[in-house]
Protein backbone atom coordinates (compact mmCIF):
# COMPACT_ATOMS: atom_id res chain seq x y z
CA UNK A 1 0.00 0.00 0.00
CA UNK A 2 1.38 3.39 -1.01
CA UNK A 3 0.59 6.59 0.90
CA UNK A 4 -0.78 9.57 -0.99
CA UNK A 5 1.71 11.83 0.79
CA UNK A 6 5.02 10.65 2.35
CA UNK A 7 5.31 11.16 6.11
CA UNK A 8 8.43 11.69 8.24
CA UNK A 9 9.62 8.70 10.26
CA UNK A 10 9.86 11.04 13.24
CA UNK A 11 6.11 11.64 12.99
CA UNK A 12 5.44 7.90 12.64
CA UNK A 13 7.52 7.17 15.75
CA UNK A 14 5.47 9.73 17.68
CA UNK A 15 2.18 8.23 16.47
CA UNK A 16 3.01 4.76 17.82
CA UNK A 17 5.28 5.79 20.72
CA UNK A 18 8.20 3.83 19.27
CA UNK A 19 11.92 4.41 19.81
CA UNK A 20 13.58 5.65 16.61
CA UNK A 21 17.02 4.30 15.69
CA UNK A 22 19.03 5.11 12.60
CA UNK A 23 18.18 7.60 9.85
CA UNK A 24 15.75 10.26 11.10
CA UNK A 25 15.40 11.86 7.66
CA UNK A 26 13.67 8.95 5.98
CA UNK A 27 10.10 9.36 4.77
CA UNK A 28 7.41 6.72 4.97
CA UNK A 29 6.03 6.16 1.45
CA UNK A 30 4.23 2.86 1.88
CA UNK A 31 3.25 0.08 4.28
CA UNK A 32 3.95 -3.50 3.26
CA UNK A 33 4.45 -6.97 4.67
CA UNK A 34 7.81 -8.58 3.99
CA UNK A 35 6.75 -10.38 0.78
CA UNK A 36 5.96 -7.11 -1.00
CA UNK A 37 8.34 -4.46 0.35
CA UNK A 38 9.99 -1.80 -1.79
CA UNK A 39 12.26 1.14 -1.01
CA UNK A 40 10.38 3.71 1.04
CA UNK A 41 8.17 1.08 2.67
CA UNK A 42 7.69 0.17 6.30
CA UNK A 43 7.48 -3.49 7.27
CA UNK A 44 7.29 -5.18 10.65
CA UNK A 45 9.00 -8.12 12.34
CA UNK A 46 8.33 -9.58 15.79
CA UNK A 47 10.22 -12.91 15.75
CA UNK A 48 14.03 -13.42 15.75
CA UNK A 49 13.65 -16.03 13.00
CA UNK A 50 12.76 -13.26 10.55
CA UNK A 51 15.01 -10.44 11.77
CA UNK A 52 17.67 -10.91 9.08
CA UNK A 53 15.12 -11.19 6.27
CA UNK A 54 13.40 -7.97 7.34
CA UNK A 55 16.56 -5.99 8.09
CA UNK A 56 18.12 -6.99 4.76
CA UNK A 57 14.96 -6.45 2.73
CA UNK A 58 14.20 -3.48 0.48
CA UNK A 59 12.20 -1.86 3.29
CA UNK A 60 13.50 1.54 4.38
CA UNK A 61 11.76 1.39 7.76
CA UNK A 62 11.53 -1.70 9.97
CA UNK A 63 9.13 -1.87 12.91
CA UNK A 64 10.82 -4.31 15.29
CA UNK A 65 10.52 -5.53 18.89
CA UNK A 66 14.24 -5.43 19.79
CA UNK A 67 17.10 -2.97 19.55
CA UNK A 68 19.58 -4.33 17.00
CA UNK A 69 22.31 -2.90 14.78
CA UNK A 70 20.76 -0.58 12.21
CA UNK A 71 21.55 -1.36 8.56
CA UNK A 72 23.07 1.59 6.73
CA UNK A 73 20.50 4.17 5.66
CA UNK A 74 17.55 2.45 7.30
CA UNK A 75 15.31 3.47 10.16
CA UNK A 76 14.28 1.13 12.98
CA UNK A 77 11.18 1.78 15.05
CA UNK A 78 11.45 -0.24 18.24
CA UNK A 79 8.09 -1.26 19.68
CA UNK A 80 6.91 -3.69 22.34
CA UNK A 81 4.28 -4.96 19.85
CA UNK A 82 5.11 -4.40 16.15
CA UNK A 83 2.03 -6.32 14.94
CA UNK A 84 -0.29 -4.04 16.93
CA UNK A 85 1.44 -0.88 15.72
CA UNK A 86 1.51 -2.07 12.10
CA UNK A 87 -2.28 -2.60 12.26
CA UNK A 88 -2.69 0.85 13.81
CA UNK A 89 -0.81 2.46 10.92
CA UNK A 90 -2.82 0.53 8.31
CA UNK A 91 -6.06 1.75 9.87
CA UNK A 92 -4.73 5.31 10.02
CA UNK A 93 -3.72 5.49 6.37
CA UNK A 94 -6.21 3.06 4.82
CA UNK A 95 -9.38 3.36 6.93
CA UNK A 96 -12.56 1.43 6.15
CA UNK A 97 -14.85 3.46 3.90
CA UNK A 98 -18.56 2.77 4.18
CA UNK A 99 -20.68 2.18 1.08
CA UNK A 100 -24.18 3.58 0.80
CA UNK A 101 -25.07 2.35 -2.70
CA UNK A 102 -24.78 -0.87 -4.67
CA UNK A 103 -22.55 0.90 -7.19
CA UNK A 104 -20.17 3.38 -5.57
CA UNK A 105 -20.07 6.85 -7.16
CA UNK A 106 -16.26 6.63 -7.02
CA UNK A 107 -16.19 3.46 -9.15
CA UNK A 108 -15.21 3.65 -12.82
CA UNK A 109 -17.08 1.34 -15.20
CA UNK A 110 -16.08 1.03 -18.86
CA UNK A 111 -18.18 1.28 -21.98
CA UNK A 112 -20.21 -1.81 -22.84
CA UNK A 113 -19.95 -3.34 -19.37
CA UNK A 114 -23.20 -4.76 -17.96
CA UNK A 115 -23.98 -5.43 -14.30
CA UNK A 116 -26.86 -7.80 -13.55
CA UNK A 117 -29.24 -6.99 -10.63
CA UNK A 118 -27.69 -7.32 -7.19
CA UNK A 119 -24.08 -6.67 -8.19
CA UNK A 120 -22.09 -4.71 -5.58
CA UNK A 121 -19.23 -2.48 -6.72
CA UNK A 122 -17.21 -0.87 -3.92
CA UNK A 123 -15.37 2.40 -3.56
CA UNK A 124 -12.62 3.30 -6.07
CA UNK A 125 -13.14 0.12 -8.09
CA UNK A 126 -12.14 0.16 -11.76
CA UNK A 127 -13.92 -2.09 -14.27
CA UNK A 128 -12.94 -2.11 -17.94
CA UNK A 129 -14.90 -2.36 -21.18
CA UNK A 130 -17.31 -5.08 -22.30
CA UNK A 131 -17.42 -6.94 -19.01
CA UNK A 132 -20.36 -8.97 -17.70
CA UNK A 133 -20.96 -9.34 -13.97
CA UNK A 134 -23.81 -11.68 -13.07
CA UNK A 135 -26.23 -11.35 -10.16
CA UNK A 136 -24.85 -10.92 -6.63
CA UNK A 137 -21.21 -10.55 -7.58
CA UNK A 138 -19.32 -8.41 -5.03
CA UNK A 139 -16.27 -6.34 -5.91
CA UNK A 140 -14.59 -4.85 -2.83
CA UNK A 141 -12.92 -1.43 -2.64
CA UNK A 142 -9.92 -0.54 -4.85
CA UNK A 143 -10.05 -3.73 -6.95
CA UNK A 144 -9.35 -3.44 -10.68
CA UNK A 145 -10.87 -5.51 -13.49
CA UNK A 146 -9.71 -5.35 -17.10
CA UNK A 147 -11.64 -5.59 -20.39
CA UNK A 148 -13.81 -8.49 -21.56
CA UNK A 149 -14.04 -10.11 -18.14
CA UNK A 150 -16.98 -12.33 -17.14
CA UNK A 151 -17.74 -13.04 -13.48
CA UNK A 152 -20.57 -15.40 -12.53
CA UNK A 153 -23.10 -15.18 -9.72
CA UNK A 154 -22.09 -15.12 -6.09
CA UNK A 155 -18.38 -14.58 -6.61
CA UNK A 156 -16.55 -12.26 -4.20
CA UNK A 157 -13.49 -10.34 -5.39
CA UNK A 158 -11.32 -8.65 -2.77
CA UNK A 159 -12.28 -10.19 0.56
CA UNK A 160 -9.82 -9.85 3.44
CA UNK A 161 -6.72 -12.03 3.67
CA UNK A 162 -6.93 -15.03 5.99
CA UNK A 163 -4.08 -13.84 8.19
CA UNK A 164 -4.06 -13.90 12.01
CA UNK A 165 -1.60 -13.73 14.87
CA UNK A 166 -2.23 -16.06 17.80
CA UNK A 167 -2.27 -14.25 21.12
CA UNK A 168 -2.09 -16.06 24.46
CA UNK A 169 -2.58 -13.22 26.95
CA UNK A 170 -4.77 -12.26 28.71
CA UNK A 171 -6.57 -15.17 27.00
CA UNK A 172 -6.01 -17.14 23.80
CA UNK A 173 -7.43 -15.49 20.68
CA UNK A 174 -6.56 -14.72 17.05
CA UNK A 175 -5.65 -11.12 16.26
CA UNK A 176 -6.57 -10.13 12.73
CA UNK A 177 -4.11 -8.66 10.24
CA UNK A 178 -5.89 -5.78 8.51
CA UNK A 179 -5.75 -6.07 4.72
CA UNK A 180 -5.04 -3.00 2.61
CA UNK A 181 -4.18 -4.58 -0.75
CA UNK A 182 -6.18 -5.17 -3.94
CA UNK A 183 -7.19 -7.76 -6.50
CA UNK A 184 -6.12 -7.06 -10.08
CA UNK A 185 -7.87 -9.07 -12.81
CA UNK A 186 -6.43 -8.71 -16.31
CA UNK A 187 -8.27 -8.82 -19.65
CA UNK A 188 -10.23 -11.79 -21.02
CA UNK A 189 -10.57 -13.61 -17.70
CA UNK A 190 -13.65 -15.67 -16.85
CA UNK A 191 -14.48 -16.54 -13.24
CA UNK A 192 -17.18 -19.06 -12.33
CA UNK A 193 -19.96 -18.94 -9.73
CA UNK A 194 -19.26 -18.93 -6.00
CA UNK A 195 -15.54 -18.18 -6.22
CA UNK A 196 -13.54 -16.13 -3.72
CA UNK A 197 -10.37 -14.22 -4.52
CA UNK A 198 -8.81 -12.48 -1.52
CA UNK A 199 -7.00 -9.18 -1.80
CA UNK A 200 -3.37 -8.83 -0.86
CA UNK A 201 -2.46 -8.09 2.74
CA UNK A 202 -0.68 -4.97 1.52
CA UNK A 203 0.03 -5.68 -2.16
CA UNK A 204 -1.96 -7.20 -5.01
CA UNK A 205 -3.50 -10.57 -5.76
CA UNK A 206 -3.26 -10.88 -9.56
CA UNK A 207 -5.15 -12.98 -12.12
CA UNK A 208 -3.37 -12.99 -15.47
CA UNK A 209 -4.63 -12.43 -19.02
CA UNK A 210 -6.97 -15.08 -20.40
CA UNK A 211 -7.12 -17.26 -17.30
CA UNK A 212 -10.33 -19.28 -16.83
CA UNK A 213 -11.60 -20.26 -13.39
CA UNK A 214 -14.41 -22.77 -12.73
CA UNK A 215 -17.00 -22.63 -9.93
CA UNK A 216 -16.17 -22.63 -6.20
CA UNK A 217 -12.47 -21.89 -6.53
CA UNK A 218 -10.61 -20.05 -3.76
CA UNK A 219 -7.45 -18.00 -4.34
CA UNK A 220 -5.61 -16.66 -1.30
CA UNK A 221 -3.99 -13.30 -0.62
CA UNK A 222 -1.01 -12.01 -2.62
CA UNK A 223 -1.12 -14.94 -5.03
CA UNK A 224 -0.06 -14.15 -8.60
CA UNK A 225 -1.62 -16.25 -11.36
CA UNK A 226 -0.12 -16.08 -14.84
CA UNK A 227 -1.65 -15.97 -18.31
CA UNK A 228 -3.97 -18.60 -19.78
CA UNK A 229 -4.22 -20.76 -16.70
CA UNK A 230 -7.13 -23.16 -16.21
CA UNK A 231 -8.52 -24.01 -12.75
CA UNK A 232 -11.33 -26.58 -12.41
CA UNK A 233 -13.99 -26.62 -9.68
CA UNK A 234 -13.07 -26.54 -5.97
CA UNK A 235 -9.39 -25.78 -6.46
CA UNK A 236 -7.96 -24.13 -3.35
CA UNK A 237 -4.82 -21.98 -3.52
CA UNK A 238 -3.20 -20.57 -0.39
CA UNK A 239 -1.63 -17.14 -0.09
CA UNK A 240 1.63 -15.77 -1.50
CA UNK A 241 1.78 -18.39 -4.25
CA UNK A 242 3.09 -17.86 -7.79
CA UNK A 243 1.42 -19.81 -10.57
CA UNK A 244 3.16 -19.31 -13.89
CA UNK A 245 1.60 -19.11 -17.37
CA UNK A 246 -0.41 -22.00 -18.79
CA UNK A 247 -0.82 -24.01 -15.59
CA UNK A 248 -3.81 -26.39 -15.38
CA UNK A 249 -5.19 -27.44 -11.98
CA UNK A 250 -7.98 -30.00 -12.19
CA UNK A 251 -10.80 -30.36 -9.66
CA UNK A 252 -10.14 -30.16 -5.92
CA UNK A 253 -6.39 -29.60 -6.22
CA UNK A 254 -5.01 -28.04 -3.05
CA UNK A 255 -1.99 -25.74 -3.24
CA UNK A 256 0.09 -24.73 -0.20
CA UNK A 257 1.38 -21.21 0.46
CA UNK A 258 4.71 -19.65 -0.51
CA UNK A 259 5.51 -21.81 -3.51
CA UNK A 260 5.85 -21.69 -7.30
CA UNK A 261 4.08 -23.86 -9.87
CA UNK A 262 6.11 -23.75 -13.05
CA UNK A 263 4.89 -22.81 -16.51
CA UNK A 264 2.55 -25.27 -18.27
CA UNK A 265 2.47 -27.71 -15.34
CA UNK A 266 -0.65 -29.91 -15.13
CA UNK A 267 -1.91 -31.23 -11.79
CA UNK A 268 -4.54 -33.98 -11.85
CA UNK A 269 -7.70 -33.85 -9.71
CA UNK A 270 -7.61 -34.22 -5.91
CA UNK A 271 -3.85 -33.77 -5.73
CA UNK A 272 -2.01 -31.82 -3.05
CA UNK A 273 0.89 -29.47 -3.87
CA UNK A 274 2.96 -28.89 -0.69
CA UNK A 275 6.04 -27.31 -2.29
CA UNK A 276 7.25 -25.79 -5.56
CA UNK A 277 7.05 -27.95 -8.69
CA UNK A 278 8.71 -27.61 -12.10
CA UNK A 279 6.90 -26.59 -15.24
CA UNK A 280 6.10 -28.66 -18.35
CA UNK A 281 5.35 -31.79 -16.33
CA UNK A 282 2.20 -33.67 -15.29
CA UNK A 283 1.62 -34.35 -11.58
CA UNK A 284 -0.67 -36.48 -9.44
CA UNK A 285 -1.07 -37.52 -5.81
CA UNK A 286 -0.84 -36.00 -2.36
CA UNK A 287 1.88 -34.97 -2.00
CA UNK A 288 2.25 -34.67 -5.78
CA UNK A 289 4.87 -36.43 -7.83
CA UNK A 290 5.19 -36.87 -11.56
CA UNK A 291 2.01 -38.62 -12.69
CA UNK A 292 3.76 -41.42 -14.59
CA UNK A 293 5.80 -42.39 -11.54
CA UNK A 294 2.76 -42.14 -9.27
CA UNK A 295 0.72 -44.39 -11.57
CA UNK A 296 3.53 -46.99 -11.54
CA UNK A 297 3.61 -46.82 -7.74
CA UNK A 298 -0.15 -47.38 -7.51
CA UNK A 299 0.01 -50.27 -9.97
CA UNK A 300 2.74 -51.95 -7.91
CA UNK A 301 0.75 -51.45 -4.72
CA UNK A 302 -2.28 -53.00 -6.35
CA UNK A 303 -0.24 -56.04 -7.37
CA UNK A 304 1.12 -56.42 -3.85
CA UNK A 305 -2.37 -56.51 -2.34
CA UNK A 306 -3.40 -59.34 -4.65
CA UNK A 307 -0.78 -61.72 -3.19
Amino acid sequence: MKLQTPISVVKIAEMISAKLLGNEKNMLEGINEIHMVEAGDLTFVDHPKYYDKSLNSAATIVLINKEVEVPQGKTLLVSDDPFRDYIFLVKQFHPFEKSTQHISPSATIGEGTHLQPGVFVGNHVKIGKNCLLHANVSIYDFCEIGDNVTIHSGTVIGGDAFYYKKRTTPKTFYDKMESCGRVIIHDNVEIGAGCTIDKGVSGDTVIGWGTKIDNQVHIGHDTVVGKNCLFAAQVGIAGVTKIEDGVILWGQVGVNKDLVIGENAIVYAQSGVPKSIEGNKVYFGSPVQEAREKMKELAMLKQMTKK
